[in-house]
């Protein structure tokens, strides 16, 4: 048997990352070219005003306030950057069956748990209705217009009710409405709710609502740009 002589293929840099990043981000959002720009030369020109007005005499003081600029700059920068190609990113899906679900897979934080696969959907529309437990309560996500999706939350609601009655339940919408919830805005939609449970009783929420889970494989998450590929690189 031949042994095999083809090395791994090693992943690119940082800085190769991150150019791929940004260009995946500005083919979806024009504007991350002046972002960048302000990013990195507003702290610069905070650092040199700074050095002249407290350094004047200082060279050494004027050139440290300078180097501070440019690496807050960079930093923010980066900071941007991750943020703009994830939104770009969930840009790309929004409208597919299945993006709520890129969502609550790749987005939540530790404080919220949810499922890339809907609780409920509408074969003949695929219109579908998402669970996340958290602080806050149990949170509905409808992923389609809002007159189809609200009877499907409001079934779902009855149905997590009556396992837990004396939990909040909130409902979001996201879909084609003037006033639906945008898909990059999901995760900071659910920050707004009171907090209302412990860690704990957040756990055993969530795997009392397990049981209503109905194994529904319809669709997942769409095709396209994976969001947990388009995060900068976090600095060193």
């Amino acid at each position: 048997m031949a042994r095999a002589t083809e090395k791994p293929e090693k992943e690119p840099n940082r800085l190769v990352q991150m150019w791929r990043v940004f260009q995946m981000t500005r083919r979806y959002d024009g504007s991350i070219v002046w972002w960048l720009l302000a990013c990195l030369l507003v702290p610069i020109a905070a650092g040199i005003v700074a050095g002249v007005l407290l350094s004047r005499d200082n060279v050494f003081g004027l050139v440290l306030y300078i180097i501070v600029g440019v690496l807050l700059g960079v930093l923010l920068g980066i900071i941007v950057l991750g943020r703009r190609a994830e939104r770009a990113a969930y840009g790309g899906i929004e409208g597919q069956p299945g993006a709520v679900g890129a969502v609550l897979k790749n987005g939540l934080r530790r404080s919220w748990v949810g499922n890339e696969m809907p609780v409920n959907i509408s074969p003949r529309t695929q219109d579908a209705v998402y669970r996340a437990v958290g602080r806050g309560g149990v949170v509905l996500i409808g992923e389609g217009p809002r007159s189809r999706t609200q009877p499907m939350l409001e079934k779902e609601r009855a149905n997590v009710a009556r396992v837990l009655p004396n939990v909040p339940i909130h409902f979001i919408y996201v879909g084609p409405d003037p006033d639906a919830t945008p898909l990059h805005r999901i995760v900071s939609r659910l920050r707004t709710f009171k907090s209302t449970l412990t860690k704990a009783e957040v756990a055993a929420v969530s795997s009392r609502l397990a049981s209503l889970s109905r194994g529904m494989g319809g669709i997942g998450i769409p095709k396209g740009i994976d969001p947990r590929r388009v995060r900068a690189p976090r600095p060193r």
